[in-house]
């Protein structure tokens, strides 16, 4: 059994971390949050220390270091994107390994100064990348690296997840904070496709707002066209109305259906950190290098067939 802490206790996903926690038989010790909005500690672990002051948090954590039974092995880490960064380094000099979700953090160079924390903590930082233990995606990825052909696939990805107007009256909103909604929603999407269709070769941004954003990208193996939003007027009419999300992923004109499948994959991707099989920092760096690269690029008119369908319907 390992002791875990939380931080970022009262956001949208750390309920999946304290599951994964508890369903991977471990103890959740302690947990931190500005806000106390965090009643469901009470259905998944009630003897958790909580804790409203980081320095309170963190003088706890190195007290309990010094016996064996009580110290920190891991934290997890749930907090707002730029603050992962600080929050990961606290944890590994704490002497824990650190379970971060995504994005890791906003670039390579951030990346490096972990890598160098790391070195001198002898400790290690593991990404959440749940879509890599997805079945759908690992058998696409099974049939591409089987079918070894010399063309690339033609790909389209569309991810609409509506979000109210207090989207962006949260640090979500502020591109200095979540960094844009490439990185924030669509960062788990890029790991994706990498995962399956190999290195980035070609990286191209045709739009971009606070709310949405659309580009191309090519692969090793593959041609994508993508397009993000959390503006429900995206929806298409076909869901409208009926689904605040909509989740679409085409290989060569046909549906990859993985609506399913995402309860456990916090589970899962514990289970392989457990197991010595998570990924680090370079696993991580690919997407990194992506949003990135999207953040900085000049926007250009879609060439050819490059540009997304739903291109045509934004209201510029």
């Amino acid at each position: 059994m390992k002791n875990f802490a939380l931080i970022g206790a009262a956001g949208y996903i750390a309920p999946r971390h304290m599951r994964a926690i508890k369903d991977t038989g471990n103890v959740l010790v302690s947990a931190y949050d500005i806000n106390d909005s965090v009643g469901i500690i009470d259905s998944i672990s009630p003897q958790s220390e909580f804790f409203t002051q980081f320095e309170c948090f963190y003088e706890h954590a190195y007290r309990i270091k010094r016996d064996a039974a009580t110290a920190l092995d891991y934290v997890s880490i749930c907090s707002p994107n730029y603050l992962h960064h600080s929050h990961i380094a606290a944890g590994l000099r704490l002497g824990c390994d650190v379970i971060c979700e995504k994005p890791l953090v906003p670039t390579p160079e951030i990346l490096d100064e972990l890598a160098l924390i790391e070195q001198e903590t002898g400790k290690k930082l593991y990404n959440i990348l749940q879509l890599r233990h997805h079945k759908a995606i690992l058998d696409l990825k099974d049939k591409v690296a089987r079918e070894a052909s010399e063309h690339k696939y033609d790909v389209e990805l569309t991810y609409i997840t509506s979000r109210g107007k207090w989207y962006m009256e949260s640090w979500k909103g502020d591109p200095r904070k979540s960094f844009g909604i490439a990185t924030n929603i669509g960062v788990h999407f890029y790991d994706m496709l990498h995962f399956i269709f190999g290195k980035l070769q070609r990286n191209v941004v045709h739009f971009t707002s606070e709310h949405k954003a659309a580009g191309y990208l090519e692969y090793e193996k593959a041609r994508v066209r993508w397009f993000l939003s959390i503006d429900a007027n995206d929806l298409p009419a076909s869901v409208k109305g009926k689904k605040p999300t909509y989740r679409s992923i085409t290989v060569n004109g046909e549906e990859m259906e993985f609506s399913e499948g995402f309860t456990d994959l916090h589970t899962t991707s514990y289970q392989e950190i457990l197991a010595g099989r998570g990924y680090g920092i370079e696993d991580a760096r690919h997407c990194v290098e992506t949003v990135n690269t999207i953040r900085s690029a000049a926007i250009v008119s879609a060439q050819n067939d490059e540009g997304h369908p739903f291109l045509n319907t934004l209201n510029r």
